[in-house]
């Protein structure tokens, strides 16, 4: 009964669609062919550059869900992502793990992200990713009495072993599994992403031949709320 309960504890605290408190988005239902690009961690001094080329040869605008430590020592690449014309989201902090947290805790992680966000230069609304995709009790309580919108997703090929080290394989199961309203998860700001970066540019061609076309997080909700 006991390992039941725990299993049923993780599961829960690692759901993609759902949580206990407060709005969560994890695809958005449409008929329009969008995706929402959306990468996790950084900025860092080394790969923004690399990142933003990318981007900015498929003019293709993405969500960058930033922690509020590199945010603060990476200021001047916060600031480019913003003049590229992306979206920033809240990351938290220190990147921990919020599932046992006390409330000053996840108050403090997020709070001090919005600071640095904002220091940026970012005036849009703040989403919040949870650090791992993890919640269960406080974090979630807390975002949903302060108004804040849990942004999940839909794909994340880099949780495969199989896929997460061979390019062609992550761009391939991206392109072939996206729905309108995808929302694709990666991880492109580390030495350790190489993988990552490279499916990039694929994944965007590929999903561009396919007549997608790229959003924000934040237009993606805005089309959500219109239909």
């Amino acid at each position: 009964m006991l390992l039941a309960t725990l299993y049923g504890i993780w599961q829960l605290s690692s759901a993609r669609s759902f949580q206990l408190f407060g709005e969560l988005i994890h695809r958005v239902d449409t008929n329009e062919k969008v995706i929402a690009l959306t990468f996790d961690d950084g900025p860092s001094k080394r790969f923004t550059d690399e990142v933003l080329t990318i981007l900015a040869a498929e003019r293709v605008t993405a969500t960058f869900f930033v922690t509020g430590k590199e945010t603060t020592q990476n200021l001047p690449q916060a600031r480019q992502l913003l003049a590229a014309g992306h979206q920033l989201g809240n990351h938290s902090y220190s990147h921990p793990r919020m599932l046992l947290m006390s409330p000053t805790a996840v108050a403090r992680e997020i709070e001090q992200t919005d600071a640095a966000i904002r220091s940026a230069g970012y005036k849009g609304d703040i989403l919040f990713r949870p650090p791992y995709g993890k919640k269960l009790l406080v974090l979630p309580w807390y975002l949903a009495k302060h108004n804040r919108t849990t942004i999940m997703w839909d794909l994340e090929p880099e949780t495969d072993p199989k896929l997460a080290s061979d390019a062609q394989a992550m761009a391939a199961y991206v392109i072939n599994n996206a729905k309108p309203g995808s929302i694709v998860l990666l991880h492109v700001m580390y030495q350790s992403r190489q993988a990552s970066r490279e499916a990039l540019p694929l994944i965007i061609e590929g999903l561009k031949q396919k007549g997608y076309r790229f959003v924000t997080v934040n237009e993606l909700l805005a089309m959500r709320a219109q239909s």
